[in-house]
Formats: structure tokens, sequence, C-alpha cells
């Protein structure tokens, strides 16, 4: 009897109830990708056509879709067929990024306000950036704005290897990123820059700055600059135990893939699996599977959906992403045992069609199943900690855990007491 996680990292199917105060009324991720790719919009060299999802439509991704917004996005029809439980969720958290996501999805919401940097130019205050220059030795810092990353590297990535200078920037969420040239910077360099403006945020002057984020590049400008996969977060530390601390107080195997121990601060997330991107992600998560022990719990985020897709508006390879995905879910199905129950989610919205590259405030699908797990309709939830309170059951942990959990009785034999539940 095991648990696994899945987040489909801002893969949102819906408006929030309070998607306007964010400026997101009417964004819908799953929603506008699948009438793009009906419309031919979304048609490049690798897919064309309507959105091909049979293995997530099958589990009811469409009727989650249904939950959420009203209708079945084109594509993910399943003839009343659904294998899953199935469901929707909105978010208690007051942000609608990262960490506010997956705490929420661990069962603790963030309930406070994070600390944001104003939009001026320069964005971030005069004494911060002089006692980050004057402690890691820096002749000054370049950018001091809000940037989309990719773009922000494009037009500075040659004055900064020139000059020295790191690229500090910002965005809608609660983060300072700083990108440096790996090999004219370092990488080690950069980690420890980031170390250091961790440091120098987490007193509190500034409001709870959630993340600082390495974002480390390569190339030049004749070929072009690129993110690597060396990307680091530098996240606080959630204000109470997650789903995670009471796997790991339980003393039960815990394996977590991709980013999700950055997100966490470390805290809790057991046996770490990196990969480059959702292909590799998907080979971790099928290793993890194969290792994790009776009672244990897998939590792994699948980035590319959001840093490659989302955030860079590119619908059709969002498209392309979100059908690997679809095939690779078999596998995963394969890779179940009996009483293992599996969890796949989302943290936030990050339309691709929205304006801005902004997250974008969306509900998110719930898809519940597993080999003796039941199918059917788990409604319209109020919190994504519903997911650590199902979590929390079906494994058996003490822990104290927000949420309500969804029914997922089935007949199995109890881990404490060998009775049948």
């Amino acid at each position: 009897m095991r648990a696994a996680i899945l987040v489909m990292d801002s893969v949102g199917i819906g408006g929030a109830p309070d998607a306007r105060l964010y400026g997101d009324d009417g964004a819908d991720t799953v929603g506008h990708i699948a009438r793009a790719c009906a419309e031919g919009a979304a048609d490049n060299d690798m897919r064309a056509g309507r959105l091909r999802l049979p293995n997530l439509a099958r589990l009811g991704l469409g009727e989650a879709c249904r939950l959420a917004n009203g209708s079945i996005p084109p594509g993910l029809e399943n003839g009343g067929r659904t294998q899953a439980l199935y469901g929707c969720a909105a978010e208690l958290s007051k942000g609608k990024d990262t960490p506010s996501g997956h705490w929420e999805i661990a069962g603790v919401p963030v309930l406070f306000e994070w600390g944001y940097f104003p939009r001026s130019r320069p964005c971030f205050p005069p004494d911060l950036i002089a006692e980050l220059c004057a402690r890691a030795a820096l002749p000054g810092i370049l950018g001091d704005c809000h940037a989309s990353g990719t773009a922000i590297i494009a037009e500075m990535g040659e004055e900064h290897i020139r000059s020295g200078k790191p690229i500090c920037y910002t965005s809608a969420d609660s983060v300072f990123q700083i990108a440096a040239h790996e090999e004219a910077f370092g990488l080690e360099r950069l980690y420890a820059l980031c170390a250091i403006a961790r440091g120098l945020l987490d007193g509190g002057t500034y409001g709870k700055i959630g993340r600082v984020i390495a974002r480390p590049f390569r190339g030049d400008s004749s070929s072009g600059f690129h993110r690597t996969a060396n990307r680091r977060d530098y996240a606080i530390r959630p204000p109470s135990p997650t789903i995670l601390d009471s796997a790991e107080a339980a003393e039960r195997d815990v394996i977590t893939v991709g980013k999700i121990d950055d997100i966490f601060a470390h805290a809790g997330t057991g046996r770490v699996l990196k990969g480059d991107g959702n292909a590799a992600l998907c080979t971790r998560t099928l290793d993890g599977m194969s290792w994790l022990a009776d009672g244990g719990l897998l939590f792994a985020n699948f980035i590319d959906f959001d840093t490659i897709h989302g955030h860079r508006r590119d619908t059709a390879g969002y498209a392309q992403a979100l059908e690997e995905f679809d095939r690779w879910i078999p596998d995963f199905i394969d890779a179940m045992r009996p009483g293992d129950l599996a969890i796949v989610t989302a943290d936030h919205g990050c339309d691709p069609t929205w304006r801005g590259t902004d997250h974008t405030r969306e509900q998110v699908p719930l898809i519940a199943f597993g080999p003796r797990i039941p199918t059917g309709n788990i409604g319209a939830r109020q919190t994504f900690s519903d997911v650590a309170a199902t979590v929390a059951h079906h494994l058996e942990l003490d822990g104290k855990v927000l949420g309500s959990r969804f029914a997922t009785t089935y007949r199995t034999t109890s881990r404490r007491s060998g009775n049948v539940v």
C-alpha cells in the first residue's frame, strides 16, 4: 500500500472562483490549448490536429474540466466511461505561485501574504542590492526589474559576460532570481550568491520572499543563450508540517522527483531524484516507484508544462508536452501494485493563450486511481489540501492535515491491524 502525488506543473483547468481578483477571469489552460488544437492553431512539426489525451481522458480529465468550467474540452471526451475518481479543486492560498500550490497540496495552505517586489525599475531596494554586492564582492548587478527569464538573458547575456555583473530580476511571484553564465561567472559561485541573497531576505525586512532562484545559462551572443537544467531554488520552509513531514516522522519511505525538494526547502523530502525535463522526470518517477517500499510516498513535479511552454506562451509545445505525458501514463499504471493510490493534479495554471507571461489563477484537476481504487465523481473541492488528507488516510499517517479526504474505499489488508478495510 503506497501513494504517489504527480503534479503536472501549471496544468490548470479553468478560472478559480476568485480569478477576477488576479486579473485571470476567463483563463483556462487545458481548455484553451484544446480549442487551439481543434482549430489548427497549435500545429507544429511534431503534432497536428485535435488534442489527443486518451489515457487522461479515460481517467477523467475531461470530466474534471467540466466540473471546473462547465464543458469538456475537444479531444477529452471519454464517452462517460471514466476509470478513476475525478474532480477539481480551488486554492485557499493567496498566491498563484509554485510554493503556495505545492504546500497546499501537501496540506499547508499559505494563508499569509507573500512579499513582492514593485513593478518599478529599479524594483529591488537599494540597500538590499548594496549589501548583496558587498558580501559577494560584485561590481554591481544588471536587470533590477520584472522580466521574462529567457528574454532578459537574451538582452543582457553579453553585457553580463563582459562586466561580471549577475542579472537579477523578479516576476509576479514572490521571487528574487539571479541569472549567470555557468562558465563565465561559475555555477558554484552563482549558488553561493543565491545563498547570500536568501540570507539577506530571511530577516523579513522585505516581506516573506518565497524563493531565491539560481538561473544558470550557457551560450554566447552569436549562437544564442539558453538556460540549463542546473536551476536551484532556495525557498523558505513551510510554516507547519506537511504530508512529507508526517511520512518522515512515521519512518516511511519518501521519494521526491524533480524540484519538490527545493520547493519544500528539503524538509521531509527523503531520497531526491532529479531529471532534465519531463521525459527524464517520467523515467525517474518509474525508478522511484520500483524502489518505493510499502507504506511509502512518492511526490513528483513535471516542470516542462510551466517553464518551457506556459511562461513562453508556446501553445503548440504545451499541447505536445501534454500528449507525451499522456502516452507515459500507462507505463506508470503498470508500475503500480495492488493497494497503491496515485493522484494526478496541478499547482496553478499558466495559460499559454493568456496575456502576459505569469501564472494564471485556476482550478486544478484531481484524478485518483489505482488497482483497487473505485471510480466516480468526487466533485469540486474547496482546497488542494484534500490531496494530503486523502494520502494521509490511505497511508494511515497520524499527522494533522488540513483538508477533507475523498473516498478511496477498496478492500485490502490494513498495514496496522491486518484487518480488511
